[in-house]
């Protein structure tokens, strides 16, 4: 049941994501691209959670949109991270695939909010 919940997998994507970035090595570029892909990864779950109080059909689109921002903000600092860290693509890989398929289902039910 929880592979369906986004509450529960765009938390945990958050969690992953500051576990890889424990591990990776301390570099000028990897401590740029960390910084923004824990503010990025935690503020997809954030703005998840918060679409669930919103106030109209509006409301919840545009906080939906600010998850699909977000969301895609971190697929691409993964893929930084990926690029220049590639004996941790391992780690990464993972990752980057939890996020696209958080984007994909965050992308269907703002289409599906939009038609109602």
């Amino acid at each position: 049941m929880q592979q369906f919940d986004l509450k529960y997998r765009t938390f945990h994507l958050a969690v992953n994501v500051s576990r890889l970035i424990t591990c990776l090595p301390n570099s000028l570029s990897n401590r740029a691209y960390a910084n923004q892909l824990i503010r990025s990864s935690a503020s997809v779950g954030a703005n998840f959670r918060a679409a669930g109080r919103a106030k109209s059909t509006a409301d919840f689109i545009n906080k939906l949109k600010i998850v699909e921002e977000e969301t895609d903000e971190t697929i691409y600092f993964l893929e930084l991270l990926a690029e220049n860290n590639s004996s941790y693509s391992q780690q990464i890989a993972p990752l980057i695939d939890e996020a696209t398929q958080i984007l994909k289902m965050i992308v269907a039910a703002i289409v599906k909010a939009r038609t109602r």
